[in-house]
């Protein structure tokens, strides 16, 4: 005989045991998903949309500073480059700023030195964006020789304005080589239309070299402190112009805006200094 422990109780309603055991059965697939599957999902869907968004401003952007290059090509060549020079510049250097520079010196007869000088200051930027760029991209050792060769404002600008380590690499591959694929396409579409065009001052273009650095550096002069240091840079620049050989305004006008930036360097340095030594809330340490 049974112990009365081992029979089984009548149970008026079986489903709560069908229920579990159905329950069981059913694989997790079609279950409700786990909180933490959610937020993973979630997340991630909002980094792919970062990415696209990101890729999108990517292709804006090459497309609207590409077409900058065809201005270059053009006044490199009447600037006194022949098309294979010009092409050159935009291949090797790769930086617009310092190559409208370069150009700007040389077609107001500077000398190579001063020429390369000026172009050498305004290059020296690539290398801090580097330094800003490397802890967000962490590329491996020979990506980083590649991307030295894309590193201007556009590609720095473009990935340091995302969030997440995906959408900062996509912003950069993205704009660094659709500038430089449209850049060296329109540069040589410019040369041979420069090349062609004879006399630039018959066409007024004598003076569109510097129009067209104006117009990339125009958008950069967000805040005060860069506004007044480009007024005085400017000032130091027109008023030696007259006097001192072609180049010369520029490499002055430069060491202006290095000493300006070092003295505001240090005044933004020292007001930290103070606040951090007044404590929350501007009160005095105790």
């Amino acid at each position: 005989m049974s112990r009365p422990d081992d029979v089984p109780r009548p149970r008026a309603d079986p489903a709560p045991d069908v229920a579990r055991a159905a329950a069981a059965d059913v694989p997790d697939v079609v279950g409700v998903p786990d909180a933490e599957d959610v937020v993973e999902h979630v997340a991630e869907q909002a980094v792919e949309d970062e990415v696209r968004a990101a890729v999108r401003q990517a292709v804006s952007v090459s497309v609207a500073t590409g077409l900058y290059g065809i201005s270059f090509g053009a006044l490199s060549v009447v600037a006194g480059l022949d098309v294979a020079q010009t092409m050159a510049l935009s291949l090797l250097m790769f930086s617009g700023g310092s190559q409208f520079a370069l150009i700007g010196v040389v077609g107001a007869g500077g000398a190579p030195v001063a020429a390369i000088t000026t172009a050498g200051f305004l290059g020296v930027r690539n290398a801090l964006y580097g330094a800003q760029l490397g802890p967000l991209l962490a590329l491996r050792s020979w990506h980083k020789v590649v991307a030295a060769q894309f590193t201007i404002d556009e590609s720095t600008a473009v990935a340091t304005a995302q969030r997440s380590r995906r959408a900062v690499r996509a912003g950069f591959w993205w704009t660094g080589v659709g500038i430089f694929v449209l850049w060296n396409a329109m540069t040589l579409v410019g040369a041979l239309a420069g090349d062609a065009l004879g006399d630039p001052r018959a066409w007024g273009l004598d003076a569109a070299a510097a129009a067209a650095f104006l117009g990339l550096l125009w958008p950069r002069l967000a805040t005060r402190a860069m506004q007044l240091t480009a007024a005085a840079a400017v000032v130091v620049a027109a008023a030696l112009v007259p006097v001192a050989p072609g180049g010369v305004p520029v490499l002055a006008a430069a060491a202006v805006a290095v000493l300006i930036g070092q003295v505001d360097a240090r005044r933004r340095r020292a007001a930290d200094r103070a606040g951090t030594a007044a404590g929350p809330r501007g009160e005095e340490p105790s």
